[in-house]
């Protein structure tokens, strides 16, 4: 491992060139970058995730942690890990204080592996306009995860709005074990579904990803039967037209699946850990657009898959942005009654 204290991307870059060699090639071969924007307070949990991907994602992680923006003095602090606490990839961990917070393409565009794909993750609350971030603009595919929004339901619509092919979230691939048992309960019938209920809190995107998967798929629009007793999404429910009933009903780590005329099953539905469902989104690297359609479907927004997969990058000024709203509230002054 090597530390860099107020240090230059330059540096940053011959560093991970010499631990390259004093390591023997470790990580040679690598399938992908991943690039992962994190609070300094969550970057150990989001190492973890990704040394969880990085096993089975041969990969080069560029930790990216940014901080007081407004700061009079830019700094960078890097550590670089090549084949050692991180697991079988080359890691940069980069603190980026000041302005350069602003710009920090500046110094991870150099760090980028050539000639593979580009993943980006947001750890925490991605910007609403993924275009005014260029970690995001210059991505492959873009990682969000809306249920560590405040407003889970509302950043989920946002991320419809903000659409672009590439962009994927990990509310979505926590629908993965459903809709695999759901799929597999028509494996023996033909019978049309005309109607379908999800029941779970009413702020659980997967739940609203789950509900949207069943209505592009089956044409139908799903009931949302709200619940406060569960912390996330307990059943769903499907009525077909011949009159069977098909639930699956989560409890705890299983499942019991109910259908009209047969014996009750128990089935897996284990609530993965957050590495696992990384891997999962780095097994595919091309748009999803069975996501986009039940994305669309969940906020009611139609052509998803149709519009341009490169962004162009917005320039923004977060700090700027807030004094020039702090002054807009200030000329605004008191509201009159009457």
């Amino acid at each position: 491992m090597i530390g860099l204290w107020d240090t230059t991307g330059n540096e940053v870059v011959k560093a991970l060139a010499a631990e390259r060699r004093n390591a023997g090639g470790v990580a040679s071969g690598m399938a992908l970058t991943l690039i992962v924007v994190v609070d300094e307070k969550r970057v150990r949990e989001a190492e973890a995730a990704a040394t969880v991907a990085a096993a089975a994602h041969p990969c080069r992680l560029l930790v990216v942690v940014r901080s007081d923006v407004e700061r009079n003095r830019d700094r960078l602090d890097a550590e670089i890990v090549v084949g050692g606490r991180l697991g079988p990839c080359e890691a940069v961990v980069t603190r980026m204080y000041g302005r350069l917070a602003l710009h920090a393409e500046s110094v991870v565009m150099p760090l980028l592996v050539p000639d593979v794909p580009v993943v980006t993750w947001w750890h925490g609350d991605p910007p609403e306009e993924i275009a005014t971030d260029f970690l995001g603009v210059v991505a492959d595919r873009r990682i969000t995860d809306s249920a560590r929004s405040p407003e889970p339901i509302a950043a989920l619509r946002q991320r419809a709005r903000d659409y672009a092919p590439g962009d994927t979230d990990l509310a979505w691939t926590r629908t993965t074990p459903w809709r695999t048992l759901v799929a597999g309960a028509f494996d023996t019938t033909q019978a049309e579904v005309t109607e379908a209920t999800v029941t779970a809190p009413p702020n659980d995107p997967t739940a609203a990803l789950m509900a949207g998967w069943l209505g592009s798929r089956l044409g139908i629009t799903p009931r949302w039967e709200p619940t406060d007793g569960f912390p996330r999404m307990r059943e769903v429910q499907l009525r077909c037209a011949n009159g069977d009933e098909l639930t699956l009903t989560r409890d705890e780590s299983q499942a019991t699946f109910r259908r009209t005329g047969r014996q009750d099953r128990q089935l897996p539905l284990v609530r993965r850990p957050l590495g696992d469902e990384l891997a999962e989104e780095l097994r595919r690297l091309d748009a999803d657009q069975v996501y986009s359609e039940a994305l669309g479907a969940s906020a009611g927004l139609t052509g998803l898959d149709r519009r341009p997969a490169q962004r162009v990058h917005v320039w923004r000024d977060p700090a700027t942005a807030q004094r020039t709203e702090a002054q807009a509230t200030a000329h605004a002054g008191p509201a009159l009654d009457g």
